[in-house]
């Protein structure tokens, strides 16, 4: 059985795909001041699609035509955009870009547990269900018990955000199937699928439909798509054909130190003690789930 590992070149992907998804909760944060939050994510995905498509024409290379490979890139569109980016631009009306970024770091946990069952090089072991358990300590500190005593929209939206990392983990698994073809047609595809998925959802949902924004909102929107969309799915899809869907989901242990920096320092959020102390516990998880910084301290002391 094959085990997918990360090497130097993976780790420096990862590291710049942090940068640029930990970005999109920023980028979200502005756009969302005079957007729809629909409307915000048919402009990511439409822009990013027609750049990435006009790359794969630019770059002469042949456009896959069969209709079970688009039906693929359809379903692939619904679990790593439409579902996702909605539920978190949704999420984000209600509770700050910080937060939502801590809340998606626990895409690792839902797509450790899918791996498990749905894969057969990616198993889950002993460390692995700690993290898992650690990871879900973590949400729970961060939700808080007044998630218990009742709903409230800033409830609702932190579930809307771990609802949009479970899709992740989902999406991270079955975009594996795409290795044969190339990254950035794999990338194309999906986006254009989201596009065409979200256009008459767009238009019946959010009527009247407008595009009246700023200068600075219309910078957020072509950073969220060009930056954060078109050249982070490029990345991605090359780490899920090299290092596999545990491997890559473990680009949200990095997403929240950019996207806090960028929230306290730019849009003046605050943040409470528990979201430091979730953290934490999110992050020990996400290492015991990849393994190697433990197994590094076990060899440093001795341990077998």
């Amino acid at each position: 059985m094959h085990k997918l590992k990360m090497g130097i070149v993976e780790w420096i992907l990862l590291l710049i795909l942090s940068v640029l998804w930990g970005g999109s909760f920023f980028f979200n944060e502005v756009a969302l001041k005079e957007l729809q939050p629909l409307t915000l994510v048919l402009c990511r995905v439409s822009l990013a699609s027609v750049t990435l498509t006009a790359i794969v024409f630019l770059q002469g290379k042949q456009v896959p035509l069969s209709p079970t490979l688009w039906r693929e890139f359809f379903l692939m569109g619904a679990l790593s955009n439409l579902i996702p980016f909605s539920l978190i631009v949704w999420g984000q009306t209600y509770i700050d870009s910080g937060l939502a970024a801590i809340l998606n770091a626990t895409t690792p946990v839902f797509t450790v547990i899918l791996a498990h069952f749905l894969t057969q090089d990616e198993r889950l072991t002993l460390n692995r269900l700690v993290g898992i358990m650690l990871g879900l300590c973590g949400v729970v500190v961060l939700i808080g018990a007044d998630a218990l005593r009742g709903l409230s929209l800033s409830s609702l939206g932190q579930f809307a955000i771990l609802g949009a990392a479970c899709c992740y983990g989902c999406s991270g698994i079955y975009g594996r199937r795409f290795k044969k073809i190339p990254p950035i047609v794999a990338a194309a595809g999906t986006l254009t699928s989201s596009t065409i998925m979200l256009l008459p959802i767009t238009f019946l949902l959010e009527r009247p439909l407008t595009l009246k924004a700023s200068v600075i909102t219309w910078g957020a929107l072509l950073g969220l798509s060009l930056l954060s969309t078109a050249i982070a799915y490029m990345i991605y899809f090359r780490l899920l054909t090299k290092a596999g869907a545990t491997n890559s989901a473990l680009v949200t242990f990095l997403i929240p130190v950019s996207s806090l920096f960028l929230g306290v320092f730019i849009l003046g959020e605050q943040l409470h003690w528990t979201t430091f102390a979730s953290m934490v516990l999110i992050f020990i998880g996400l290492a015991a789930i990849d393994g190697r910084a433990i197994a590094r301290i076990r060899q440093l002391i001795g341990v077998s």
